[in-house]
């Protein structure tokens, strides 16, 4: 017991697989209770044992096999995962179980394989089974066939496939164990239980007395059919109805249906094995059967007798078979080879079946035209074998050949083919014997029951009788409208006697009704006479009827109650008595006046005729008020129009009698039942009054009155007729306009199309022009209804003429035709129902079926067809344009084309492919040419077609293409999809076939309603497409999935994987899921009660009631009303089908009304709602790492309301293409469904969140796309998100900043910038500071970047929660261990210290020494001084206002910002990106970004505003006050206006500008055009001032954006960009030609501008345009205007900056710098013009800066000397000019002992002395000396005596009085008192007061030398605000210091609404914003900007004390001068400080 321990320790699966037996036993009766004891099907303790189920059958002992077999069993019963052991297990029962001697074990073994099938594993079971019976074990054997039989008997013949199991048991029956054998029979027996005779034909071959055996068994089976006892697990609905039954103890009512499902579902044939016998034939056949002697015929027919017996035969190329065969039917002398020729066709058709179809349409006329003969043996075998041959194809495809037969002469023909007509129509179901079949069918077995032979007649009525049983009378009866009733009787009579193939499920179950059951409406059945059928009108059934005959209804009801003109003869439709009397037979004219003098008044009858007008008026008087009082029913209608045609009759010649006379017919029609004979009586006359000029319009109302009684169509035959037949033009002109109107009124159907055209083709012929335009307006009516094919009849008229006819079919191109407003009402709504769906195909194909059609047959002759298949390809393509040539001649072809198809097919794979491509063409053609007859085709040349699909050459698989949708548009779908030839084609392994053959199905399939259920044999072929090694192959076999399962099912297409690997099969299944989901719904039957107009239908308003309802109740569902539905008349002929039960179903994916609604629907309040459930916990948080199902599932659940259905599927399709599909679709709807977007926009935001879990970078790319799209639009709508909508999507947006790839990391970046639009950034802030916490370096990198911007762009503010913790946040990642974060952080913090300074550093807190001094070097390299606060501060209160008034559900914008602004902020960023090319400071990237403050928001969600602006101004006021005198209050207040005009001007140019950098070449050129037009105007080119700066920015961002963007765009027209080139030049010189605007332009702005006009001169990309030379050019032109025009002091300086950044960058090319230094020579030669205006001062700094950077040493290693020489030139000029003055011009050079330049100038000064030779005099000798000693005490004295002598001379007192001034400032300590002690008092004051002008002077002009802050060295030394700065609102443009100004700014705005006057230098300022909240946005037109100019003009001479000069014009904030020269230095310090104080009290 020592081993028991040991295992009775271990689990139980380890127990079961123990090597001691005791131990398994153990474990498999632990697992025996534990698999009973496990609830879960699904638990994971299954999928433990999933590998041990085979041990536990297939256990050595067997007490324990035993055991383990129950376990096994209970396993298989209740685990979700048992399936995956099936083959193993049921292979080990079989081979280990089924040879035990234990019964139990058998048993058992049976029970597991039982429970298997249930668990829908029966495939595999039944092969492992099978394979059993293979076994050489008998007792194996005996158990598997026991199995079979015992699944057969319990799950039924539907779950276990009885082919593969017939197949063996011959074999069985052959075996030598009686056990085997006597087990076989049982299993016979219980398979003859379920299909019955089926079984017979395969057992015919064994042992006769086995048979006898079987045959007695068989005999007892009970005859009642046999029922699944045992159900699948999928089958559980169908166990429950069964036990249910059971319990009842009956089954007899669900009997029926099953056993409907189950008997036709094995079919013997389909149990056999094919034989092939085409290699079989003898080797002499063909010559044997050609021979002369009639007995070698017979023994090579006999031959073929005996191979065709085979019942079933493998498909294959039989043509020439049967061509030999119908020959020796059609052609052979001898009778008895006709018979035996005839037999061996019926056995090639029984055997082929559907295979045969190809050849059906050879051989039918010949058979039937064989019925001559008399002999019964010959008709008996030719009738076998046309019946066989009806099997194999339809009857719609053969009805051409029967029809043509059925006009032949020879009566026994005639019997033959219509008892064949019977005998098929037997086969028929009403859906497959549709009115079209119907009509010329009928049409022609109507002349056969007239006929003069009695044998014809009979088959006739034969025939007619069974179209009756078989389509319903409902059918029937409209085209058996003219047979009487005798022969009625007899018709109906033979239909009785009819037996149907198809039983009851056609027929009608007569004894029940007495009506035959047709679709789901009762059909009248005339089977009781007419009176029955009167009463059956009434019924329930039919819901909206006329007023019944009787009901003696007021007229009104009367009158529109004429037949419908529907579906052609007769009066279909109507109702019975109508139906017979209309039929009226002619009345002798006695009877007539018998019948009339009982209605009229005697007096009327006799004045009839009389003499005098006046009693024949009196008369009509009578006549009329007699009929119009008389009753409908006692109405003799024909006896009262004989008597109106009573002499005079139609020949009256009174007018007024005559109109009556007309009215009264008119009358009768209407309000009686006229019938055709009693038009006929009138018809002749009212056509010849059509044309009268007084009675026409009677004659017309009388006209169209009959055409409503008697239909249109057989009217307006009458009438054209007779109005052709006599002479007179005006009739005939004013019949066809009736015709035109009447049509219009009535709808065209059933109109004889054919007839009409002859007679408007003799019209169109007529003299009379008036005939001639009615036919072409008759033309153009009918056009709308017929379409282009009209016009073929008429292609051969003369020129002229088709030119007019062209021009009214023009006219009527794109209307619909009107819908028909008469002949309906009288029609039942019922009656409609299935007329009018074969009317819509009639219209359609109508057209076509009238042209006439030529027979070319005998055009293909022998000679042709060995022509076609020559040796020679020049003769076979000779005899292919032949073809091409018989073909376009006839144009219309007859079906007849002789041996053409056999020959064309042959062609098909001809070696040469220019000869494959013209057959391709013949064939389309011949589509086009045979119409719908090129059906018969399909088979035998279509299916080639298909073949050439697999070519390996591109153009002949697209022209293959081309003629399979050309012939499936002729054809329809069904013949295609017959048959196995599909499959066969997509069984080769061609991958070209496969995907092009997929391809079109995808495309055919789901435009179908139904598809013949042969497309299941392409059903495995499909699946090894899904597994093709070619990705094409196994896309298109995807794509085509869904479409196959919308016809097939779900369930087949899973069944049909049983037979692939298992392997293939689970991929194969989970495809079919996926595409489960995206099946589409199979299209609607289109709408029976709402035809195409064309079928002059029923409007709407006749749908039956109940489907207008369900109708309605159905888009309440959708949600999303469907416009087209609501049309009158259903205009759309794919309205949703209400047929039956199946009211609307799901639309077709390719239908187009489907997608034309909305794609997002606004569900009031929908976005509250889920934001309400989402904070209540009611649905999940949208809050995950990677997206859960369940999370997919919610957001399906909430979309599914709100967006269309067809959409939501695109977007959640299991495959990407889908996604990008939906995409496309939702950037094309994002402009025309803005609300639909918005309501929408939590989900949309969530649904894009799941697509950043995509790998796919196609459909990323896509969604960032939309996304941009979608910002944009949210901004232009001033939407704010909601913080939901932010929550759950920013985060993952962030993300996808960490993405690998640039593109997308560039595009995230963009919406985050835009998000700041619509969102507040300060929010924004905290989301992006959280993405530095990822794990991802790229993220962290771009999430710090972005971080530097928005607060370079909205200031500390934006730094949540406290700039502190932000920063301190920020600084962690200096010490990150990636190189890119590292440098991200440093960057950003460089950034906050740029808006901040130094504070920085206090916010940061501690950092480690290391990142310190990393962090400070950063600093000191950018070197970039702190500005004021940035802008936006400016512009964030007027915001907070406005927000509290905003709708609080959906925030929108503030004012709109001022452009200008805008601008100014991406030239900053612009700036920053271009800041030093040279390697001095690290370019900082930003984006460039439009912006929009938020901060406010976060006021408003505290409910609480603070309004800080009073605050600031009320801080420390008398500090910024100090510095400025207090001006005076003025007298006269400003007036308001003024401010407010100002700024309107200013802001409609700054908009006009903004737009000048647009990314659209148009707007850009619009807004240039604008600024051109203001500046050629001098009155108007003022306005410009102070825009000049912000102008040329815009421009030469334009210029960089064509250079990089525009010029790289292939797209983009050239032209376009020349345009805009010569727009900005030409703008640009119109300002450069006005110096006061020109000398605006400041450095920075004109540095920038000359990079890129020279960057422009040098791109060879221009020159390569067309007119690029001229470009060039002129910006040559423009340079020059420049450089002459601007400010000398700005483009001297900005052209030195230049040149230094040019030989800095590495990437500059030297031919740019060349550039540069020619533009410095010619400034060289312009100099002695304007060196006096030029501040020097400035000039040197520049060329000390830039000889620091370059020294002599680094210059002369140039490769070219151009840059020293060019340097050297310059100072040589300058000092010329200047002399030894200009080393007093070296002030703004801090250390000048560090300076090269003033040694450099000292000794050009010196060598120009030597050249000239003059003595040095004392000055310059002096001068000379100060540079050298450096002004030492020595040598103070010499230089103020120096001074001091200036100062004294005449000429000099000025200069020596500004140097002396300039040497105070320097040397403050010098003490000039000596000097001026010794002169006199008069000088003394004139010094001081000289120097004290010099220094307001200075003070008040600011002319504040401050250098242009590129150079870095610099930059630390700005001085305050230039006069230049860009403006005073932008922090550092140019580098320049603005600082204070926006706070003086804001006093100044404070002091002049108090009055106060500013300094002369102040302007009115624009950024009054302050004042006004919300600002209008402006309007960008010229117009505006003209008015805005005159209103300024006005303002300007109202207040000229304002006295505004150019200063004052300036825009937002041009910088303002701060303090006087003198303290300059000093004052930036105390500003400083102040402005610290500022911003601390703001805290």
């Amino acid at each position: 017991m020592g081993d028991d321990s040991e295992w009775m320790k271990l689990p139980i699966d380890q127990k079961c697989e123990h090597k001691l037996w005791k131990a398994r036993l153990n474990g498999y009766e632990e697992a025996l209770k534990l698999f009973q004891k496990i609830d879960d099907e699904k638990s994971p303790e299954w999928s433990k044992y999933l590998g041990l189920i085979k041990k536990f059958v297939t256990d050595s002992n067997a007490v324990a096999q035993l055991k383990g077999l129950e376990a096994a069993l209970a396993y298989v019963e209740n685990a979700h995962v048992a399936g995956k052991t099936t083959g193993e297990v049921a292979s080990g029962v079989v081979n280990k179980v089924f040879n035990q001697p234990k019964a139990r074990a058998k048993e058992l073994g049976l029970d597991i394989c039982l429970m298997y099938i249930e668990i829908e594993k029966g495939e595999a079971v039944q092969e492992e089974l099978l394979k059993g019976l293979d076994n050489k074990n008998p007792k194996i054997i005996v158990a598997c066939i026991e199995t079979l039989r015992k699944a057969l008997s319990e799950f039924g013949s539907k779950i276990i496939s009885l082919k593969p199991i017939i197949k063996v048991l011959p074999k069985l029956f052959e075996s030598r164990e009686k056990a085997v054998r006597d087990e076989a029979k049982l299993l016979a027996v219980e398979i003859y239980r379920w299909i019955r005779d089926a079984l017979r034909p395969p057992l015919q071959n064994i042992n006769s007395v086995q048979l006898k055996e079987l045959e007695e068994e068989w005999v007892k089976v009970s005859s009642v059919a046999p029922k699944q006892t045992r159900f699948l697990r999928s089958q559980q609905e169908l166990k429950a109805k069964f036990e249910q039954q059971q319990a009842v103890g009956g089954d007899a009512d669900g009997g029926g249906d099953d056993e409907e499902e189950a008997v036709p579902q094995v079919d013997a044939y389909e149990l056999l094995e094919a034989v092939e016998i085409l290699s079989k034939l003898p080797k002499d056949f063909y010559e044997k059967i050609e021979a002369k002697k009639w007995q070698e015929r017979k023994e090579a027919l006999e031959a073929v007798e005996l191979l065709v017996k085979n019942p079933k035969l493998e498909s294959g190329d039989y043509a020439d078979l049967v061509k030999v065969l119908k020959k020796v039917v059609g052609k052979d002398t001898n009778v008895m080879l006709v018979a035996l020729a005839a037999k061996c066709l019926a056995g090639l058709a029984t055997g082929l079946r559907k295979k045969f179809g190809q050849y059906a349409g050879h051989v039918v006329p010949t058979i039937l035209e064989k019925f001559k003969e008399k002999k019964p043996q010959v008709v008996q075998a030719l009738q076998e074998a046309i019946d066989a041959i009806f099997l194999t194809t339809t009857l719609q495809n053969i009805s051409e050949d029967v029809l043509a037969v059925m006009d032949n002469k020879n009566p026994t023909i005639k019997q033959q083919t219509s008892l064949f007509i019977a005998r098929s129509f037997r086969h028929c179901t009403p859906s497959t014997l549709p009115k079209s079949l119907l009509k010329p069918f009928c049409a022609a077995l109507l002349k056969h029951i007239n006929d003069s032979a009695p044998e014809v007649r009979d088959a006739g009525f034969e025939a007619l009788g069974t179209a009756l049983k078989v389509a319903g009378e409902k059918a029937v009866n409209p085209f058996l409208a003219d047979v009487d009733k005798l022969k009625l009787d007899r018709i109906k009579e033979c239909a009785e006697k009819v037996e149907l193939v198809y039983g009851k499920k056609t027929g009608g179950t007569e004894k029940k009704e007495g009506k035959p059951i047709t679709g789901k409406t009762p059909a009248l059945s005339g089977a009781g006479g007419d009176k029955e059928t009167k009463d059956a009108a009434t019924k329930p059934g039919l819901l909206k009827k006329a007023p019944a005959v009787k009901s003696g209804g007021p007229p009104k009801k009367g009158k529109p109650a004429a037949a419908a003109g529907m579906g052609g003869a007769g009066a279909k439709g109507k109702k019975g008595p109508e139906t017979k009397e209309i039929f009226e037979s002619e009345l002798s004219i006695e009877v007539c006046e018998e019948k009339a003098a009982a209605v009229l008044p005697a007096s009327c009858i006799q004045q009839l005729d009389s003499g005098n007008w006046k009693e024949r008026l009196a008369c009509m008087e009578e006549f009329q008020k007699a009929v119009e009082l008389m009753e409908r029913s006692e109405m003799p209608c024909q006896a009262l129009v004989r008597m109106l045609a009573k002499k005079p009759g139609w020949k009256e010649t009174n007018f007024q009698v005559m109109q009556m006379k007309l009215h009264i017919v008119a009358l009768i029609a209407q309000k009686g039942n006229f019938s055709k004979t009693s038009a006929q009586v009138v018809l002749d006359g009212l056509v010849d009054k059509v044309g009268d000029v007084k009675c026409g319009s009677n004659a017309k109302e009388a006209m169209t009155a009959i055409a409503e009684a008697c239909q249109l169509p057989w009217t307006a035959e009458q009438v054209v007729a007779m109005a052709f037949s006599q002479k007179n033009p005006k009739n005939q002109s004013e019949t066809l306009n009736w015709l035109s109107n009447a049509i219009k009124e009535f709808g065209f159907s059933g109109l004889n199309v054919k007839a009409f055209i002859s007679n408007v083709k003799t019209a169109l012929a007529a003299t009379n022009p008036a005939v001639r335009t009615s036919a072409i307006t008759l033309l153009g009516v009918m056009y709308l209804y017929m379409g282009p094919p009209l016009r073929m009849f008429f292609e051969d008229e003369k020129p002229a003429l088709l030119s007019q006819i062209d021009a009214e079919f023009e006219k009527m191109q794109g209307q619909t035709a009107p819908t028909p407003t008469r002949g309906i009402s009288r029609h039942s709504g019922g009656g409609g129902d299935d007329g009018e769906e074969e009317e819509q195909e009639d219209v359609g194909n109508d057209v076509v079926d009238l042209l006439p059609r030529t027979d070319i047959g005998d055009k293909i002759t022998a000679e042709l067809v060995s022509k076609i298949g020559d040796k020679n390809w020049k003769i076979r393509k000779e005899g292919l344009d032949e073809v091409t040539s018989i073909i376009n001649d006839a144009k219309f072809i007859q079906p007849n084309i002789g041996e053409l198809p056999a020959a064309l097919k042959s062609r098909l794979n001809d070696s040469n492919k220019i000869l494959v491509q013209q057959t391709l063409s013949i064939l389309q053609q011949l589509a086009t040419a045979m119409g719908p007859n090129i059906k018969q085709h399909v088979k035998n040349l279509g299916i080639p077609v298909i073949t050439v699909l697999g070519d390996s050459k591109n153009n002949v698989r697209a022209a293959a293409l081309a003629t399979v949708n050309a012939w499936a548009e002729q054809t329809g779908m069904k013949e295609w999809l017959e048959g196995e030839d599909l499959a066969e084609e997509l069984k080769k392994e061609n991958p070209f076939l496969r995907q092009e053959l997929l391809g079109w199905l995808a495309e055919k399939l789901p435009t179908l309603r139904s598809v013949p259920s042969d497309l299941l044999l392409c059903v495995p072929h499909l699946y090894s497409c899904l597994e093709d090694r070619n990705g094409d192959v196994r896309k298109k076999a995807q794509d085509a999935l869904p479409f196959f399962m919308m016809h097939l099912g779900f369930e087949k297409m899973a069944k049909a994987t049983s037979k692939l690997k298992p392997t293939s099969k689970d991929q194969v299944l989970a495809m079919l899921e996926k595409a489960k989901a995206n099946m589409p719904a199979k299209p609607a039957p289109p709408a029976k009660a709402s035809s195409r107009v064309v079928g002059g239908a029923a409007p709407a308003k006749f749908q039956p009631a109940s489907a207008l309802a369900e109708d309605s109740g159905s888009n309440t569902m959708e949600s999303k009303p469907d416009p087209k539905k609501a049309k009158a008349g259903g205009t759309s002929s794919k309205a949703k089908g209400v047929q039956g039960k199946k009211v609307l179903s799901k639309p077709n994916l390719k239908e187009d009304d489907d997608k034309s609604g909305p794609i997002f629907i606004v569900v009031p309040n929908g976005k509250e709602q889920r934001m309400k459930d989402e904070k209540g916990l009611k649905v999940l948080k949208w809050n995950f790492t990677t997206p859960r199902d369940e999370y997919i599932e919610q957001l399906k659940t909430q979309m599914s309301s709100c967006v269309a259905k067809w959409l939501q599927d695109e977007m959640f399709h299991a495959d990407f293409q889908h996604h990008n599909k939906a995409l496309a679709v939702m950037i094309e709807h994002l402009e025309s469904e803005k609300d639909g977007v918005i309501s929408c926009l939590d989900l949309i935001l969530k649904w894009l969140t799941l697509r950043f879990f995509d790998t796919n970078t196609s459909v990323l790319m896509k969604a960032l796309e939309y996304l941009k799209l979608l910002f944009n639009l949210l901004s232009q709508e001033e939407y704010h998100l909601t913080e939901n909508e932010a929550s759950s999507f920013i985060p993952y947006l962030i993300l996808k900043v960490g993405e690998p790839k640039d593109v997308i990391r560039k595009d995230v970046r963009a919406i985050l910038n835009r998000m700041c639009l619509i969102y507040p950034a300060s929010k924004m802030f905290t989301f992006i500071m959280e993405g530095t916490k990822s794990k991802n370096s790229k993220q962290r990198a771009e999430c710090l970047e972005e971080l530097g911007c928005l607060v370079e762009s909205y200031g500390m503010n934006v730094c949540q929660p406290t700039p502190g913790k932000a920063l301190k946040e920020m600084a962690t990642h200096i010490g990150d261990r990636d190189n890119t974060v590292r440098n991200a952080a440093l960057n950003t913090i460089v950034t906050v210290y740029n808006v901040h300074g130094d504070q920085v550093f206090k916010l940061i807190g501690n950092l480690s020494e290391k990142d310190m001094s990393m962090l400070e070097e950063r600093i000191k390299r950018s070197a970039k001084r702190p500005s004021a606060a940035p802008v936006r501060q400016a512009e964030e209160k007027p915001q907070r206002t406005q927000n509290i008034s905003a709708n609080a559900s959906m925030l929108r914008k503030g004012p709109a910002e001022d452009m200008s602004s805008k601008l100014k902020i991406m030239y900053r960023t612009y700036r920053i990106q271009n800041r030093n090319m040279g390697s001095h400071s690290e370019t900082t990237h930003t984006v460039p970004r439009e912006f929009q403050l938020d901060l406010d928001e976060i006021e408003n969600d505290n409910g609480t505003v603070r309004c800080e602006m009073p605050a600031l101004v009320q801080h420390k006021l008398d500090d910024i006050f100090e510095p400025v005198l207090i001006p005076e209050p003025k007298i006269r207040a400003v007036s308001p206006h003024f401010d407010d005009m100002h700024s309107n001007t200013a802001s409609t140019i700054n908009f006009v500008i903004s737009q000048v950098a647009s990314g659209d070449i148009n707007t850009s050129i619009q807004a240039l055009a604008q600024i051109d037009e203001v500046l050629r105007q001098e009155d108007k080119a003022e306005a410009m001032s102070g825009h000049i700066d912000q102008f040329l920015i815009a421009t030469f961002m334009q210029l960089r954006l064509i250079y990089n963007t525009h010029m790289a765009d292939e797209k983009l027209d050239k032209d376009e960009i020349v345009k805009l080139y010569s727009c900005i030049i030409g703008s640009m010189i119109s300002l450069f030609q006005i110096e006061s605007l020109a000398r605006e332009a400041s450095t920075g702005v004109l540095k920038d501008l000359m990079h890129g006009l020279i960057t422009l001169m040098l791109d060879s990309r221009v020159e390569d345009i067309e007119e690029g030379e001229q470009v060039i050019r002129s910006v040559n032109l423009l340079v020059v205007k420049v450089l002459e025009k601007s400010d000398q002091t700005n483009i001297l300086s900005a052209l030195l900056v230049l040149l230094q950044d040019s030989l800095l960058a590495t990437a500059s090319s030297p031919k740019f710098s060349e550039l540069v230094m020619k533009c410095l020579w010619r400034m060289v030669r312009l100099l002695p013009e304007t060196i006096n205006s030029i501040n020097l001062d400035r000039i040197l700094l520049d060329i000390h800066i830039f000889m620091k950077v370059f020294p002599k040493e680094k210059l002369k290693q140039c490769k070219s000397e151009f840059p020293i020489r060019t340097l050297k030139t310059l100072l040589h000029t300058l000092c010329k000019l200047k002399g030894p003055k200009i080393l007093d011009h070296l002030t703004m050079i801090d250390n000048k002992n560090e300076s090269e330049l003033e040694a450099h100038l000292c000794r050009v000064m010196k060598h120009s002395m030597d050249q000239t030779g003059s003595k040095a005099d004392k000055d310059t000798e002096k001068g000379a000396s100060r540079t050298e000693e450096k002004a030492s005490k020595a040598k103070v004295n010499d230089i103020l005596a120096e001074i001091f002598k200036k100062i004294g001379s005449k000429e000099n007192t000025k200069e020596g009085l500004a140097e002396l001034y300039e040497y105070k400032k320097k040397y403050s300590d010098a003490d000039i008192e000596p000097f001026l002690k010794n002169s006199s008092q008069f000088f003394q004051s004139y010094v001081e007061r000289g120097l004290r002008l010099i220094e307001t002077e200075r003070e008040g002009k600011g002319r504040i030398a401050a250098s242009t802050g590129i150079s870095p060295q610099m930059e630390g030394t700005c001085v305050p605000a230039s006069t230049h700065t860009v403006s005073s609102s932008i922090g550092n443009t140019n580098g320049e210091e603005v600082g204070p100004s926006v706070y003086l700014e804001r006093l100044k705005i404070l002091r002049q609404r108090c009055g106060l006057d500013n300094a002369k230098e102040d302007r009115p300022p624009l950024t009054s914003l302050l004042s006004k909240p919300a600002l209008p946005t402006v309007a960008s037109s010229t117009d505006m900007l003209h008015s805005k100019l005159s209103q300024l003009r006005e303002s300007r001479e109202q207040y000229q004390h304002l006295d505004l000069d150019s200063n004052q014009t300036h825009s937002s904030g041009i910088g303002t001068t701060l303090a006087s020269p003198s303290s300059a230095a000093a004052n930036i310090d105390d500003l400083k400080k102040r402005l610290e104080r500022i911003k601390s009290s703001r805290k």
